[in-house]
């Protein structure tokens, strides 16, 4: 990271964690952060469900709600991108503060509450920026929605032409109810309710919580390879606060970053031996050890947000790179390496 970088994230930080997040993305669309274009090698490169990925790092939904800066995103070093989520209407979300820097534990909660532009808005701006970066929506539901089943198909059929996957997310702890979706009958409901409207073919994937037990990932993996979707994303933020040092770690909403990793991972790996879909791991990853050890314990691609908190979007890139060196030492490329460490997390 260079000084400029160093200096940019200090003053970030010190600015309330929502009007910080902000500012990045302003920073992102002006041209004021270093964009070293595509990270890969033939180690790197990988498919995920019929995509062609320069390389698996993967930035998660969250950071680019409004598809805002889809553009320079795609020149960070990151193998594909997601935005969102969307709800079908544009949506204020729940009140502020509402997001807090839980630095002693390298970590944040938040509970936004789907706030976003709405699809109109999104869909119009993914029109205008396209990229060779593969790019996915998050697919959401209004929080008074009558049929939020009906949202999300809503909302893919109006992205579709401008997206290369989607993820359903039922997952979402700030959203009341939402993560009911995942009980077996309504998320078969939903899911096909989702295909159906999927015209185009796209990939879909599913985004589930850390917090399942085991019965409930098996169910999950039972109906998501029934309906056909073409992988799960494991996983969103956690209700958990076991072990946490920060003065913030009472506050309500999802728990991301390190405290994350461990918890994640285990659902990850429990999956992998549920299901042959690919996996993406979400939770925890900020270095190339932890993608590492993700994409051995069964994903074959990986996502990160919180990590840039703390390191600046400059960390896709070195990520990137130093997976590279992983892989090279041990004499792999990327699709080699999923699943060899899976019977360690289970």
């Amino acid at each position: 990271m260079s000084l400029s970088e160093r200096l940019g994230l200090a003053a970030l930080r010190r600015l309330d964690p929502e009007r910080a997040h902000g500012l990045a993305l302003r920073a992102l669309r002006a041209g004021l952060v270093p964009l070293p274009g595509p990270v890969t090698s033939s180690r790197l490169r990988t498919t995920l469900a019929g995509m062609t990925l320069s390389n698996p790092i993967g930035l998660a939904a969250g950071f680019d709600k409004n598809a805002e800066a889809v553009r320079p995103l795609a020149r960070t070093g990151f193998g594909f991108l997601e935005v969102g989520a969307a709800t079908p209407r544009p949506q204020e979300g729940n009140p502020r503060p509402r997001l807090y820097r839980l630095t002693e534990d390298h970590a944040a909660i938040n509970r936004f509450g789907f706030n976003n532009a709405g699809i109109e808005v999104i869909a119009r701006r993914l029109e205008r920026t396209r990229s060779a970066v593969p790019r996915g929506l998050n697919l959401g539901a209004n929080k008074d929605s009558p049929d939020r089943a009906a949202d999300f198909a809503a909302v893919l059929r109006r992205a579709a032409p401008f997206i290369d996957f989607a993820t359903v997310n039922v997952s979402s702890p700030n959203t009341e109810k939402l993560r009911d979706l995942q009980g077996a009958e309504a998320l078969r409901g939903l899911l096909n309710g989702v295909m159906e409207a999927n015209e185009r073919g796209l990939p879909i994937f599913l985004k589930i919580a850390p917090d399942l037990d085991d019965q409930a990932l098996a169910d999950i993996a039972g109906v998501a390879t029934e309906v056909g979707i073409a992988g799960i994303v494991a996983t969103n933020t956690t209700l958990s606060r076991e072990g946490l040092r920060s003065p913030y770690r009472d506050q309500t909403g999802g728990l991301s970053g390190a405290p994350l990793f461990e918890r994640s991972t285990r659902v990850l790996a429990k999956l992998s031996a549920l299901s042959p879909l690919p996996l993406i791991g979400v939770g925890g990853v900020s270095s190339a050890a932890e993608a590492y050890a993700k994409i051995r314990a069964g994903a074959s691609a990986v996502q990160l947000y919180t990590a840039m908190v703390y390191h600046g979007v400059a960390i896709a890139a070195q990520i990137a790179r130093e997976l590279d060196d992983l892989l090279l030492q041990d004499g792999l490329i990327t699709a080699q390496a999923v699943g060899l460490d899976r019977d360690r997390w289970t």
